[in-house]
Formats: C-alpha cells, structure tokens, sequence
C-alpha cells in the first residue's frame, strides 16, 4: 500500500520527547522523512533508532530554538540538501512558571517569549522558501487553550499562545493565494507530557490520554486538504 507521505520531507521542533516524538515517528510511518529537532542529541538520537527500527527514515538536527542563526542555518543545510519541505510541525515549547501576573518575572517571561513567540516567527520565516517549493506544503502549530481562554496564574504561558496564533494564522492569510502552503492550529488537549506533568503534579498520569493520540490527528489532519487557517482541538 502506497503511505501518505511518501516521498515527502517534514520537520518537527520538540521532537526529542511527548507529542513531538510521537507525530515524528508517526509521519515516518506514513513514509516522510522527518528532520528531527530539539535541544538534547541524546533524546534525538533514542528517536531516530526508533524511527529506523521501524522501517522508517530520519535525520536528527540538534539545535536551540532561541537562537536564529541555528535556526538560518538549518533552513539553508534542509534547503541545499532537498530543496522543498512538505511539513512543518511547530511543537517546541516552554510552559515557565505558573504564577499571578504581578508576580511575572521579567527575564523568565522574556524567554517564554522567545520561544514560544519569537522562534516560531523566525521558524517560518527561514523555511517559508522551502515550503513554497512543495506541491502541498503543510504547516501544524501547537497551541494550548489558555491562549483563547485565559485562566488565572496562566497569563505568561497563554499570552505566549496567543501571540504565536496570530503569527501563524496570519501567515497562512498571507500565502494561501499565492502558494500551496495551508496552516492549521491544534490544541492537543490533557495529554501525558512532561510538560502537563509539571503543570499538574498531583494529576494521575493515566487519566489523559497519550501523545500517540495527538500525533494520529495531525497526521490525518495533515493528509486531508483542509482549509487555510484550520484551528481544532484534540479531544
């Protein structure tokens, strides 16, 4: 049987652990080829091996988000090697403190700021070339809820989501007519990362369903032709 994404090339941020791991090793499954991106080459590493254990194919590209000469930099390395990307997933993020808005520590929400905001701007930025060279270009970005619904002791975390939102969004307004790139935005929910572990310490972990979940909808997602601007949650 012919996979989905034979033949195509995607990039996932955060893809070292959780719903990044999972949506990699998912779209390999489906025949893409996925550069895999996080901080940590170790965590990358343990990836691939299971991405290749399991008939597929991957590169790993370990690099700071925050730093957008890294990011330059493997636009250009992804660009001179293939050419065109097929599929941006933009799942890295940092959640930072919880805490009431008065009490935000300025250089903390600067760097949730950085990442969550600024690093997804230059993210698209770098690769928007290489995504209007595919025929169907694909560009996921990860959410929360607390950046449309604010929620007390949230208030960094979820201005980060909002602003990365409008980012996206308006990207996808901007080349839905002039290209083939569409942008969606999913809200995977209560999912087992460590990330809502740290949010909620005392929840039992096997009440909330697993990153595999998330990942099946945004490969689905992604094989379907939705429209422009698509924005749902995982249930």
């Amino acid at each position: 049987m012919t996979k989905k994404f034979e033949g195509q090339l995607a990039l996932v941020t955060g893809a070292s652990r959780g719903i990044g791991a999972a949506t990699a090793k998912a779209l390999a499954a489906e025949g893409a080829h996925v550069i895999l991106t996080a901080r940590t080459a170790g965590a990358l590493e343990e990836v691939e091996e299971a991405i290749h254990a399991a008939g597929g194919t991957a590169t790993i590209a370990p690099l700071d988000l925050t730093e957008s000469d890294s990011i330059a930099r493997l636009a250009t390395a992804v660009s001179e090697r293939w050419g065109a990307l097929d599929i941006l997933v933009l799942n890295a993020a940092t959640l930072g403190s919880l805490s009431a808005v008065p009490a935000i520590d300025p250089g903390e929400f600067a760097r949730v700021m950085t990442l969550n905001v600024s690093a997804q701007a230059a993210m698209i930025a770098a690769f928007d070339p290489a995504l209007r060279k595919s025929d169907h270009a694909r560009v996921i970005a990860m959410t929360s809820s607390v950046g449309r619904q604010p929620r007390a002791y949230w208030g960094a975390y979820g201005a980060s989501k909002a602003a990365m939102e409008t980012l996206v969004l308006a990207y996808g307004e901007e080349v839905e007519a002039v290209s083939n790139i569409r942008v969606a935005v999913i809200d995977p929910g209560a999912t087992r990362t460590k990330m809502r572990e740290r949010a909620y310490p005392g929840e039992d972990p096997t009440k909330v369903k697993p990153p595999e979940d998330v990942a099946a909808r945004i490969v689905a997602l992604i094989a379907d032709d939705f429209e422009s601007g698509h924005v749902e949650r995982v249930g």
